[in-house]
């Protein structure tokens, strides 16, 4: 069979695979990128952070991008029984990016692919990796199949990772293990928003606490579109019964918030389900790969961490392969390994302690304290590597802790108000 020999192999061209192929390759190598699918296709994780924007500008992405009218987004709002908490990037703690977009991924993920296409990285589309075989130096033997049938081989270098829920790796050599974050379930759908300009505030992400363990996205984009999300345990949704599109519309009815704006509203496709997604890996890399993205770990949509892990992680593993490449001793396990855990742990708390009412606690608090909120934005932005920031550093008891102070503080006033 035909083989072809590169330098670096790129499995997936969502954006982890993108940004990875494109810092590598402007490093001089060469590089292929191998994609199941065939583009544009659906995806969620619509809505971005401002971490991500370096990864961006890295990879050389930023003016396709921006040529696409992407909805700008300047921070995040939360809602609970009429309570607004409010967070604006620009007030965040860490120096950085202070805007980002909500984009519909088709669009996004295709405009990132042609734009390293451009540079001179082919991409072959509708194309499965069935097998790799690494060799002791860390070179490999790729075989990937087309759409009709036809089988190649590959030999590369280094094997990039990038394959988002796909997992390549992890599932070919049995790497995959449990998350320790509990099964949910998402239903949502693109929905035609008539109503957008009546909102409160028609171009912003919101995001809207239902009940305890449920919440709802509500993602407005610039073609006047609306991506529309319920996300919670499994058996919640139960109760709705029908078709998907009578279980989403009494889904929107049995909220207040979405209930008038989302009245007869038009369904762009029917709903869809996405479920138990939380997956991880023992391991981020092995002699001859390394895993970017999704592949590493997918936690939670409720952050929108997944784009901003997986372009961080691929914009840090690209330069950390580009110097083995070039001969340097490269510690994977403290360079990359120790980084990325740092940045996923962090969104691993703040998800845990969103489902578990302690963000409630905090994002509803009276009379915050604009330095904490500033520190807590900065994780909301996606600067989740930054330990000068003590809700980073401490992440795992920082927000327990204020969530305590909060309560006592508003106990002693209540019992201040009724004279006790």
């Amino acid at each position: 069979m035909q083989t072809e020999k590169i330098d670096v192999l790129v499995i997936g061209a969502g954006p982890s695979g993108t940004v990875a192929a494109s810092i590598v390759h402007q490093a001089g190598y060469k590089v292929k990128i191998v994609e199941k699918q065939k583009f544009p296709r659906f995806v969620i994780g619509e809505s971005l952070l401002p971490r991500c924007m370096e990864a961006l500008e890295e990879a050389k992405f930023l003016d396709a991008v921006k040529t696409k009218d992407f909805q700008t987004k300047n921070g995040a709002k939360f809602v609970k029984n009429g309570k607004v908490c409010d967070y604006q990037f620009a007030d965040q703690f860490t120096a950085g990016w202070k805007w980002t977009w909500q984009v519909t991924r088709a669009d996004f993920d295709k405009t990132l692919a042609d734009t390293v296409e451009k540079m001179g990285v082919p991409v072959a589309y509708e194309t499965t990796v069935t097998n790799i075989v690494f060799n002791d130096d860390g070179k490999s033997v790729t075989t990937i199949e087309d759409a009709a049938g036809n089988k190649t081989y590959i030999e590369a270098k280094f094997i990039i990772d990038g394959s988002g829920y796909g997992r390549v790796i992890p599932r070919l050599f049995n790497m995959d293990k449990p998350s320790n974050l509990p099964p949910r379930r998402a239903f949502f759908a693109h929905t035609v928003d008539v109503n957008r300009a009546m909102a409160d505030e028609p171009d912003r992400i919101t995001i809207v606490v239902h009940e305890k363990e449920v919440w709802i996205w509500v993602i407005p984009f610039s073609t006047g579109r609306t991506s529309v999300g319920f996300v919670g345990y499994p058996s919640f949704f139960e109760k709705f019964k029908g078709t998907p599109e009578e279980q989403f519309r009494a889904l929107l009815a049995a909220d207040p918030y979405t209930s008038k704006r989302f009245e007869g509203v038009e369904l762009v496709f029917e709903p869809r389900t996405l479920q138990s997604w939380s997956s991880t890996t023992n391991r981020f890399y092995g002699n001859g790969f390394v895993l970017t993205g999704n592949v590493t770990e997918f936690l939670d949509p409720v952050f929108s961490s997944g784009v901003t892990l997986a372009t961080v992680s691929s914009q840090l593993a690209a330069k950390l392969v580009i110097r083995q490449l070039r001969g340097e001793a490269v510690d994977w396990d403290k360079e990359y390994m120790e980084v990325m855990m740092q940045g996923v742990d962090t969104f691993r708390s703040y998800v845990m302690a969103w489902y578990e009412g302690t963000l409630d606690t905090i994002f509803f608090a009276d009379d915050q304290d604009p330095l904490i909120k500033s520190q807590i934005c900065s994780v909301l932005a996606g600067y989740v590597w930054d330990t000068t920031n003590p809700y980073v550093k401490d992440h795992t008891t920082a927000l327990h802790k204020l969530a305590t102070l909060i309560e006592k503080r508003d106990s002693y006033r209540k019992k201040m108000s009724e004279g006790q």
